[in-house]
């Protein structure tokens, strides 16, 4: 019989999920571990779901940095950010080997369970290293910038500090659409994670009447070569999930 603990995509009720799973001493063979909401139920599965409880949210964090290495957390983290299914899953099974062998668990590429991690890490890292690319802005009345995206990974906390830092003194915002998150940077200060309701969504989700749209359109459109148009090529440079909501292909 599995047990299957389960839990809501945040990071804290991740920590907590992997330390109840561990603490449960049903043996590593025996558990599995999920993100919710779930899909159909397997057969001869127990679930139990887990809610953050900071303090061992914290031990599991501490207990990684000690006991494995910083960098061994970092690739955690990103790994978390992922939105496959099995990320908790592989996050726990590397760390199960991590806390065995130490600081030298990412140079153990051959087994299963740190190349997954690897996988995801890369994966979530890539994302966000394209979209400080294919973000665009456009200024609201309020001279506020605002951009919108809709990331397959939660890539806000990678991507803000690229913008935090060309962008010190400026209003500006960008939001996940699909999990209705923004990361808010006030001019000149830091910038914090927030969740929007329904009513900012739409709202935030009007068109703005920026003139500088209308330029960078036509300089899009007038500095193309007809002759030299290679969609395949285009395409493998700049997939076409990323462009809903870039400016020059709307």
């Amino acid at each position: 019989m599995i047990t299957v603990f389960t839990c809501e995509d945040q990071f804290d009720d991740m920590m907590t999920c992997i330390y109840d799973a561990w603490a449960s001493r049903l043996g590593h063979s025996n558990v599995r571990l999920l993100t919710e909401p779930l899909g159909t139920p397997e057969l001869f599965c127990t679930y139990r779901h887990v809610d953050a409880q900071p303090e061992k949210a914290e031990s599991v964090v501490r207990t990684i940095r000690q006991k494995i290495s910083r960098r061994a957390f970092q690739m955690v983290c990103r790994a978390a950010m992922s939105d496959q299914d099995d990320k908790l899953d592989a996050i726990y099974r590397f760390l199960n080997l991590g806390f065995y062998v130490g600081a030298s668990v990412t140079d153990c590429l051959q087994h299963p369970a740190v190349m997954r991690l690897f996988e995801l890490d890369r994966k979530v890292s890539n994302e966000a290293h394209y979209f400080k690319e294919f973000i665009r802005f456009a200024s609201y009345e309020n001279r506020v910038l605002v951009s919108h995206i809709e990331p397959k990974s939660n890539v806000l906390s990678l991507v803000s500090p690229y913008f935090s830092d060309r962008l010190p003194s400026e209003n500006w915002m960008i939001i996940d659409d699909g999990r209705r998150l923004a990361m808010v940077h006030p001019a000149d200060q830091e910038c914090y994670l927030t969740s929007l309701s329904p009513d900012e969504m739409r709202e935030l989700s009007q068109k703005p009447d920026d003139a500088f749209v209308d330029l960078w359109k036509g300089f899009f459109t007038h500095i193309g070569i007809r002759q030299r148009y290679n969609p395949r090529c285009q395409r493998t440079m700049l997939p076409l999930w990323y462009r809903k909501n870039m400016t020059e292909f709307q």
